[in-house]
């Protein structure tokens, strides 16, 4: 019985940039990126995904809460809350 043949981004598959194997244990996922900003998000007005604005809607003691704008029509289209990185100096 044959084995399927191995996908992409799975691990044991080679790395486009490297060549080597991918490791099975991924780095953390706050060093792969600080921040994820939508770029686009689906709005149900315009009923296609639109480009957003990010609007800061309340500082909480937590972090940040933002919501999504779409620059079409200004419906909310999501939110985001960004935690408090450790580090920050307080006030």
């Amino acid at each position: 019985m044959a084995l399927p043949p191995r996908k992409p981004g799975r691990p044991g598959w080679p790395s486009p940039l490297t060549g080597r194997p991918a490791s099975a244990h991924a780095s953390e996922p706050e060093d792969q990126f600080r921040a994820l900003n939508a770029s686009l998000l689906y709005c149900p007005r315009c009923r296609v995904a639109t480009p957003t604005r990010e609007r800061l809607l309340l500082v909480l003691p937590t972090g940040n809460l933002y919501e999504y704008l779409c620059q079409q029509c200004g419906t909310s289209t999501g939110s985001k809350t960004e935690q408090e990185r450790s580090g920050m100096l307080q006030p």
